[in-house]
C-alpha cells in the first residue's frame, strides 16, 4: 500500500502531514537543545562546587589529606570534577550528532518536499489548463450546433414557403450547409479536446501525482527513521559514557571503602607525637615542719624546664590542675619535691642556707654545664631551626631523617654529574676533536665542592640524628632523686651513689653503645595483614598472611618489633597485623 494509489485523491492530506512531521524534527532538535544546556549548566555546578570545597594548594586543609577521610573527601571531589566532565561530554555529543544532524536533514526535507509539492502543483495546473480547453472546446460546440440547427430549420422554411424565391431557397441552403459544417468542425475540436483531456487526466491521476505522492511518502518515512535514529541517539549517548560514570561512582564508592580510622589515628600520633614522658606525681609538700620555704619558688625553678620543652600542652595540662585544684603554682610541678621534717637533733646544716633543695640544684648545675646549660639557660637559648632542637625528641628525630634523605638524594645527583663529567672529560681527551676537557673543569670543581658540602651536611645532620635517636624517646626526668634535704635518697627510682656524675640525678640516658645483644625471647606471634614493604631503615618487609614473632610490643608509637625464623628482626606497623602476645 501506498499514498499515491491509496490516497491519490487527499493532496490536502499529505500536505498537512509532511508539514507535521517536519515540524515534529524541529520541536525535537529544541528540545534536545534545551536539554544540553541543562547538561552543560549542571556540569557547570558540579565543577564550581568541588572548585569551592577543593583545598587551596598550602592550606592548612592540603596537608590534613596525609589522613584517608580527608583524601577520601578529595577523591570524591575529583570523581565529581570527572563526573561533571562526562556530564559536558554527554551535552556535546547530544548537540552534534543529534541537534546539528537534524537541523540540516530538516532543512534537505524542507527543500525536498517543496520540490515535489511544486511538481505536483505543475501537473495540476496543466491539468486544468487542458480542461478548460475542452471546455471552451464544447461550448463553442454546442453554441454551432445550434446556429446550425436554426439554419436548416430557416432553410427548411424557406423551401416550403411559396412565396420565396429560388435564390432565397439556395441562400438559406448554403447558409445551413455552412453553419452545419463549422457545427462539425467544432464537434471534431471538442472531441479531439476530450480525448486530450481524457488522456492527461488520466496520466495525472495515475502516473504524475502516485509518483510524487509516493515520493513524499518516501521522504516522510526516511525523516520518521531520521528522528527514530535521533530518539535513540538521546539514549545512547548517555550510555556511552555510562560506563566512566560507573567508575567514577566505583571510585567514590572505593575512597568511602578506603577510609581507615584506625591509620588516621596511627597518623596523628606520628606527625604529633613529641617523645617526651608524662610527668611525674605531685609529692607531698608538708608545710606543717618548721621549715622555712621562703626562697621555695626560686628552688623550684629549675625543674621547670621540661615544662618548658612541653610547649602547649604545658599550658593546656597545668590550666586543668588549676581551675580544679586551684593548688599553687610551685606545688603543680611535678617535679617538685616534699619537704622533710626538720631532723631531731636540731636544724640543718649551715652550709645548706636557708632552702636546702635549692643548694643542691645549684650543686648539681655546675656539674652539668659540661654536659647541657641549666633549664634557665635553656629557657633563654634562641632556637635552633636548623638542628631542629625547638622540636619535641620524636619530631625532630623525623624531621632529621627526612632532611637526611633529602640530603642523600642531593649528594647522589652530585655524583652522578660528577661520573658523568669523567666520562665526558674522557672522550674528550681520547677525541679532541669532540671538545676541550679544560671546558668542564669548573663543571667539575663546582661538583667536587657542591659534594663536599654536602657531606659536611651529612655528617652535621647524622651527628644530630645520632643524638637525638641516643637521647629523644629515653630521657627521663627524675622527680623522686632528691629529698627536701638535698641528699640523695636511695630508695628512689633516680638515686645515685656519691661517686657518681650528679647529673644523672636529673637525666637517664640510654646507652649510645650498639652492642649485639643475644636474641630476645618471643613474647607473642602476629599475623600481617597487609603487605608492607619495610623499606625504611629498621623495618622489616613481610607479606600478607606471613607469622612472624613478637621480640617487643608496641610502646605507643605505632611499631612492633618482630623476628622471622631466620633471624631477621625489625619493625613494624602494629595496624598492619594481628598480635597474639603469650599467656
Amino acid at each position: 500500500m501506498d499514498w499515491g494509489t491509496e490516497l491519490w485523491d487527499q493532496c490536502d492530506i499529505i500536505d498537512k502531514h509532511t508539514q507535521s512531521g517536519l515540524d515534529l524534527v524541529d520541536k525535537y532538535v529544541k528540545f534536545v537543545k534545551e536539554r544540553t544546556e541543562i547538561e552543560q549548566n549542571y556540569a557547570k555546578q558540579l565543577r564550581n562546587l568541588t572548585k569551592k570545597y577543593s583545598p587551596k594548594r598550602g592550606s592548612k586543609e592540603e596537608q590534613e589529606c596525609r589522613f584517608s577521610n580527608h583524601q577520601a573527601f578529595l577523591d570524591i571531589l575529583n570523581e565529581m570534577n570527572d563526573y561533571a566532565g562526562q556530564r559536558e561530554l554527554i551535552a556535546e555529543n547530544m548537540m552534534i550528532n543529534i541537534c546539528i544532524e537534524l537541523t540540516k536533514y530538516l532543512q534537505e526535507l524542507k527543500q525536498e518536499r517543496k520540490m515535489h509539492l511544486s511538481e505536483a502543483k505543475k501537473a495540476q495546473q496543466s491539468l486544468e489548463g487542458t480542461y478548460k480547453q475542452l471546455d471552451n472546446s464544447k461550448k463553442r460546440f454546442e453554441r454551432e450546433w445550434r446556429e446550425a440547427e436554426k439554419a436548416a430549420q430557416y432553410a427548411e422554411k424557406t423551401d416550403q414557403d411559396l412565396n420565396a424565391t429560388k435564390a432565397d431557397v439556395e441562400k438559406a441552403k448554403q447558409q445551413a450547409h455552412m453553419r452545419t459544417h463549422i457545427a462539425e468542425e467544432c464537434k471534431n475540436d471538442y472531441a479531439s479536446q476530450l480525448q486530450k483531456y481524457n488522456k492527461e487526466q488520466n496520466q495525472f491521476y495515475f502516473t504524475d501525482m502516485p509518483l510524487i505522492f509516493n515520493r513524499l511518502q518516501d521522504m516522510d518515512e526516511r525523516r520518521i527513521k531520521k528522528l527514530a535514529q535521533g530518539y535513540i541517539l538521546f539514549a545512547d549517548t548517555e550510555h556511552h559514557v555510562m560506563p566512566i560514570i560507573g567508575k567514577c561512582l566505583e571510585g567514590i564508592t572505593r575512597a568511602g571503602t578506603n577510609v581507615n580510622e584506625r591509620n588516621d589515628s596511627m597518623v596523628l600520633i606520628e606527625q604529633h607525637k613529641s617523645g617526651f614522658e608524662r610527668p611525674g606525681d605531685v609529692e607531698f609538700e608538708d608545710y606543717s615542719q618548721g621549715i622555712n620555704r621562703a626562697s621555695s619558688d626560686s628552688s623550684l625553678g629549675t625543674p621547670k624546664g621540661p615544662l618548658e620543652l612541653l610547649g602547649k600542652n604545658k599550658n593546656k595540662t597545668f590550666r586543668l590542675f588549676n581551675k580544679k585544684s586551684k593548688l599553687p603554682s610551685s606545688s603543680l610541678s611535678p617535679f617538685s619535691t616534699p619537704p622533710t621534717p626538720s631532723p631531731a637533733n636540731g636544724p640543718p646544716s649551715p652550709k645548706f642556707g636557708r632552702d636546702p633543695l635549692s643548694y643542691c640544684l645549684k650543686e648539681i648545675n655546675k656539674t652539668v654545664k659540661p654536659r647541657i646549660s641549666s633549664f634557665r639557660t635553656l629557657k633563654r637559648t634562641p632556637v635552633d631551626s636548623e638542628g631542629f632542637t625547638h622540636l619535641p625528641p620524636e619530631q625532630r628525630r623525623k624531621r632529621l631523617q627526612q632532611k637526611i634523605d633529602d640530603i642523600s638524594k642531593e649528594l647522589q645527583k652530585e655524583m652522578d654529574q660528577s661520573e658523568a663529567l669523567g666520562k665526558m672529560k674522557d672522550v674528550y681527551e681520547k677525541n679532541p676533536q669532540m671538545g676541550d676537557p679544560a671546558s668542564l673543569a669548573p663543571q667539575i670543581t663546582q661538583t667536587a665542592q657542591n659534594m663536599e658540602r654536602l657531606r659536611g651536611e651529612l655528617n652535621k645532620y647524622e651527628s644530630w640524628l645520632a643524638e637525638a635517636g641516643g637521647r629523644g624517646d629515653s630521657i627521663r626526668y627524675s622527680t623522686h632523686s632528691l629529698n627536701n634535704n638535698g641528699a640523695h635518697n636511695p630508695s628512689s627510682p633516680g638515686a645515685i651513689s656519691d661517686d657518681t656524675d650528679s647529673s644523672q640525678a636529673i637525666y637517664t640516658e640510654f646507652d649510645d653503645d650498639f652492642e649485639e645483644e643475644e636474641l630476645a625471647a618471643p613474647i607473642g606471634q602476629c599475623t600481617a595483614l597487609y603487605n608492607f614493604p619495610g623499606s625504611s631503615e629498621g623495618t622489616i618487609s613481610m607479606q600478607e598472611g606471613e607469622v612472624l614473632s613478637v621480640v617487643e610490643e608496641d610502646k605507643g608509637d605505632g611499631w612492633t618489633r618482630v623476628r622471622r625464623n631466620n633471624g631477621d628482626e625489625g619493625y613494624i606497623p602494629t595496624s598492619y597485623a594481628t598480635i597474639t602476645l603469650n599467656k
